[in-house]
């Protein structure tokens, strides 16, 4: 019985709304052009997904597109791998799927040419594995460990190449290892080939590995100051500088997240500084030159030219300088027993240290990769699930090919024959396990290439180490010839200088080049360098100098630098070495299940919505996408399981149409022989149906469209009707609906127009009797108050005869006394409410109401006023007090007497200006005088000379007046206040005045002094006010106010003589001498 589940699950199709073809096995007809117009058109339509049955083809966008998100990994979570549209996270879930639930080991081989999306690839697929794998913490770790190997890796292994701004420059397989419920426990990283001649010299337009760039730009200005290294690319010879800044890579974020992923996966602190120092050793060491030096015998050597690199290179290192220095111009042979020592000329000595920055740098990434497995390797021993991804460099055909293209395309010759027989064995086991019977497929089996190259007796790489190893000259022109005499007869390798006659006017072969016809399409390889690159000799003495290093890395990374384990032989060569690892390889990817991702790129732009049909068909053709589509085709184009089949055909036969009860085998049975289609064009598997040719699948698609749109147009019809109907009800319910309603709304409306109707007219009815209620109330309170008002009358009329005789004499006194108190009273009580304020000022006054109250208004206007000025007095404080009456006799003195006078109201006496008595300046005078000073001012003595003023300070006591010096302080006259007649000032706004002396008293020997003041108003009143009280006789102290005077100068007289005029200097009064008898005064008009 086919259940309902199986129903559910395949809820959509590959096939479903497919751009193209999603799946190139039912590509018709099947040629290169129409291959590559189907990935032109869906490239154009944003799907970079292809299927090549469970091979997936990868095209890079060159963009960032919506199809990573979180929402599309549930998507495909546990999704049948044909079910959806073509996507990387299909193979992976496939891949994840089958580990964890069948316990098969899966193997994921992504492959391509530089800047395809290899990385990125990979990427996606442990991105993919690790957010629909289990949850936890230690599970989480262990994902996060095996997601952040990756910058680790490509900053110490990939490169900006013209093809790709990321390249890898090294090939990686890592095998992640789960437990029984497909969590992951670890994992384990294989590196296989680093492309470490980039460390000394890179192509025009490419850069050194990242690493370099971003030591440079994201350490800090302390860290490189410890490294001896400075920001400038230029400075290092290593670093190509037309390439240094690449756009859309920030190489200071990418160190800080290189940093941050090495603590991460596992990295200490010292070990992070320990690699740091290694690469900064390997920019000093390109910065390291030569100069040559002759000899006494004649032979060459060389020198270093500028030893402060190579100090610094030390220092790093920990290596004694004249070491290394050593290891730069000589080199010590080894024989058996005897050791000659040579020397090196410059060229020696350049590819000597080219040499050591190569295979330091080499063997530091390899220790970076064992580092990293320690951290990410599984800490349990049982048995593990293991699913592995290899990212490794596709196919290379450039201008100028060498060795590591050679060795390259060998790899890809090696993972293009187990493709083919893996590819081929899961097609045997799947018709196996189908019951469908077998039929060989011819293939092109590419076994002969990979023999040429890897036979150990005969093959290219056997030649090759044979040439290294034989003693004499060796030469890559001798090399060319051993293969020119060996391999001439092989159909796969070309060459001018072969016996094979047919090359010999090739010329697109030149002479010191061989071509090889791979299964992706001849490669012309050019033998120069060859042997030095295969030999990759370091010389013994620069491997012991750097096992002598101090540094914490150097004995691990140059083992056989230790002279206790000194090798006579020849370490193995670069070719034997990689044969070996990728032999390994084989073995190993061949214990699991495959799953391929072919990368291709569709322009060298490296731009977007650019396609370049023939960059993508050179690829197409060395991947071997074709070969691959017509393995896939040979036997049965298309198969599904019979459930799903069902379920999307079920529709074209009526007998399965719309539930089908039996076993869904019999459903496709009955199906297929209901179409009439040829049994020769299907099989039925155990499982599933296989359909031969996709002309047979495409006729199926092509009747189920059809049905749908008969399906469609009857489920339309339905619905039309369906729709008509409910609308034509819903019309009539409403009609129901709105004609209540409408009936209800009239008789509303009748009724209240009824019901207003009747109120207007009981209004009127109970206006009128209320009318007429009030009329009568009225009627009869008038009538109560004209009764009322007679007998009040008559009353009075009574009464006033009654007491008329005892009234008649007082009567007229009487109401005429009562009159007026009730005047008064109502006088006093109005005056009471708007007395003035307080204010002895205020001259206002209430007006009298009645002109007999005017004495008695008058008065109490003086008695309020003498109030409210006693009541204003009791304030004062006795300071306050002798203020107001220095004020008040101030007044009295200038009043309307001098000009000054007014603007001096308003300023406060202070009396000491100048705080004498706080002032330390004035501690000296302040000790002189033995009284209360009572004024302290600067005033100006007035010369009679010539009318010039000198400062002088003032004094003021009970008893004296004293001048003092300003600046000394030294008192200068005493002037008893007795001995003081009077004192003159002008009427003028200016501030002279003269103190005039008693004759005969003591202090008239030197005469009256004239002096100018600033506060003349307030020292005037004082000097009055101290003088009339200290006067014996009691007699007030005389104040002259007149603009003539005459000043007692010793034996003369000076008249002083004040007139208006303009002022010299400033706006103050200024006195001249005029004569011996005049002194003239010339003060500003005032305004």
């Amino acid at each position: 019985m086919f259940d309902k589940s199986a129903k559910m699950e395949v809820k959509t199709s590959l096939l479903d709304n497919m751009i193209g073809v999603g799946d190139m096995v039912l590509l018709e007809p099947l040629s290169e052009d129409s291959f590559l117009e189907n990935l032109r058109k869906r490239f154009d339509h944003n799907e970079i997904y292809t299927y090549i049955g469970s091979v997936v083809i990868s095209m890079n966008p060159y963009r960032s597109l919506p199809i990573y998100t979180p929402e599309k990994v549930e998507e495909y979570r546990n999704r049948n791998f044909y079910e959806l549209s073509p996507h990387i996270y299909a193979l992976a879930d496939e891949a994840y799927r089958s580990l964890r639930d069948q316990d098969k080991d899966q193997c994921i081989l992504i492959t391509g040419e530089s800047g395809a999306g290899k990385t990125e690839a990979s990427k996606l697929v442990m991105s993919y594995v690790a957010a629909v794998c289990g949850k936890g913490q230690e599970v989480n770790k262990v994902k996060e460990q095996l997601l952040q190997s990756n910058p680790v890796l490509e900053a110490f292994g990939n490169a900006k190449t013209v093809r790709n701004d990321n390249s890898s420059r090294f090939g990686k397989y890592m095998d992640i290892e789960f437990d029984f419920k497909g969590d992951p426990l670890g994992g384990v990283i294989s590196n296989y080939l680093l492309e470490k001649s980039r460390v000394v010299k890179q192509p025009r337009g490419e850069r050194n590995f990242h690493v370099f760039y971003q030591l440079l730009s994201g350490a800090s200005d302390d860290m490189l100051k410890k490294l001896k290294l400075n920001r400038d690319f230029s400075k290092y010879n290593y670093l190509s500088l037309d390439s240094a800044v690449v756009n859309g890579l920030d190489d200071a974020a990418s160190f800080r997240t290189v940093k941050n992923a090495m603590q991460i996966v596992g990295f200490m602190e010292d070990e992070v500084q320990s690699v740091l120092e290694l690469v900064a050793a390997v920019l000093k060491l390109g910065n390291i030159e030569f100069k040559p030096e002759s000899r006494c015998n004649g032979a060459d050597e060389s020198r270093v030219k500028d030893k402060n690199d190579l100090k610094e290179m030390c220092e790093l290192l920990g290596i004694e300088q004249t070491v290394l220095e050593r290891a730069f111009s000589y080199r010590t042979v080894e024989a058996k027993s005897e050791k000659v020592s040579t020397t090196l000329n410059v060229a020696q000595a350049y590819y000597a240290r080219d040499a050591l920055a190569k295979n330091l740098y080499s063997r530091l990434f390899s220790w970076l990769v064992t580092r990293i497995n320690e951290s990410i390797k599984a800490q349990t021993k049982t048995r593990h699930k293991v699913m592995g991804v290899l990212d490794i460099y596709g196919f290379e055909i450039f201008e100028d090919n060498s060795f590591e293209q050679f060795i390259i395309n060998y790899c890809n010759e090696k993972l293009q024959q187990i493709f083919i027989e893996l590819t081929l064995r899961e097609e045997q086991e799947e018709y196996v396990r189908e019951g469908i019977e077998w039929t060989n497929i011819e293939y092109f089996n590419n076994a002969i290439i990979c023999d040429l190259i890897e036979n150990n007796q005969n093959g290219i790489m056997a030649m090759l180490d044979e040439e290294c190893l034989r003693p004499g000259t060796v030469t890559d022109e001798t090399f060319l010839d051993k293969l020119n005499t060996i391999c001439a007869e092989h159909q796969h390798f070309e060459s001018r200088l072969s016996k094979n006659s047919k090359f010999l006017n090739d010329h697109s072969l030149p002479h010191s080049c061989f071509r090889i016809q791979h299964y992706a399409g001849k490669v012309l390889y050019c033998v120069e360098g060859f042997v030095d690159k295969n030999n990759d000799l370091l010389y013994r003495d620069l491997s012991q100098a750097m096992f002598k290093a101090n540094h914490s890395l150097m004995k691990q990374l140059f083992p056989d630098g230790n002279p206790a384990k000194v090798n006579l032989k020849r370490p193995p060569t670069a070719g034997f070495q990689f044969k070996a690892s990728v032999g390994t390889l084989m073995k190993n990817l061949q214990t699991k299940n495959p799953n391929y991702i072919r990368c291709i790129k569709p322009n060298d732009k490296k731009a977007a919505h650019i396609f370049t049909e023939s960059l993508v068909c050179h690829q197409v053709r060395y991947l071997g996408l074709m070969e691959n589509v017509r393995v896939r085709r040979a036997g049965y184009a298309f198969r599904q399981v019979y459930g799903p089949c069902l379920e999307r055909y079920k529709m074209l036969c009526k007998r399965t149409w719309p539930h089908w009860r039996g076993p869904a085998r019999e459903g496709v049975e009955v199906l297929m022989a209901d179409l009439q289609v040829p049994t020769e064009e299907f099989s039925y598997g155990r499982s599933k149906i296989f359909i031969r040719n996709p002309r047979t699948l495409f006729f199926l698609e092509e009747r189920r469209r059809q049905c749908l749109q008969d399906l469609a147009t009857l489920i339309q019809k339905i619905y039309r009707g369906w729709k008509c109907r409910t609308h034509f009800l819903l019309l009539k319910k409403s009609q129901i609906v709105v004609a209540a309603w409408y009936r209800r709304y009239t008789q509303q409306k009748k009724y209240q127009k009824i019901k207003s109707a009747t109120t207007v007219v009981q209004s009127y009815t109970r206006g009128w009797q209320a009318r007429k209620l009030l009329r009568e109330l009225k009627h009869q309170k008038r009538c109560e108050e004209a009764a009322t008002t007679i007998a009040a009358y008559w009353h009075g009329a009574q009464v006033r005869r009654e007491y008329r005789k005892f009234f008649r004499a007082n009567a007229g006194k009487k109401i005429y006394n009562f009159t007026i108190q009730r005047i008064m009273q109502k006088y006093f009580l109005g005056l009471r409410k708007t007395l003035p304020s307080m204010s002895p000022i205020d001259k206002s006054w209430p007006a009298r109401p009645y002109r007999f109250l005017d004495a008695a208004h008058t008065e109490l206007r003086t008695i309020f006023h003498l109030w409210r000025c006693k009541k204003y007095r009791s304030q004062f404080t006795e300071e306050k007090k002798a203020v107001y009456e220095e004020k008040l006799e101030a007044s009295e003195l200038f009043k309307d007497k001098k000009s000054l006078y007014p603007s001096s109201v308003s300023q406060p006496f202070k009396g000491d200006y100048l705080e004498i008595s706080k002032n330390p300046k004035y501690h000296k005078l302040n000790s002189c005088v033995e009284e209360k000073v009572l004024l302290a001012d600067v005033v100006n003595k007035i010369n009679r000379a010539n009318g010039k003023g000198a400062s002088r300070i003032l004094l003021l006591t009970k008893k004296n007046v004293l001048l003092a010096d300003q600046k000394t302080g030294q008192v200068k006259a005493s002037v008893a206040l007795p001995d003081l007649a009077s004192v003159s000032v002008s009427t003028q706004n200016d501030g002279f005045f003269a103190l005039k002396l008693r004759e005969g008293s003591a202090s008239a020997v030197k005469g009256d002094f004239l002096l100018s003041s600033e506060h003349l108003i307030e020292t005037i009143t004082k000097l009055h006010h101290i003088g009339s009280t200290a006067s014996d006789d009691g007699v007030r102290l005389n104040i002259d106010i007149t603009d003539e005077f005459l000043v007692q100068f010793k034996q003369d007289k000076v008249c002083v003589k004040f007139i208006q005029g303009a002022p010299k200097n400033g706006n103050g009064a200024s006195c001249k001498r005029k004569n011996n008898r005049l002194l003239e005064v010339s003060v500003p008009a005032t305004a």
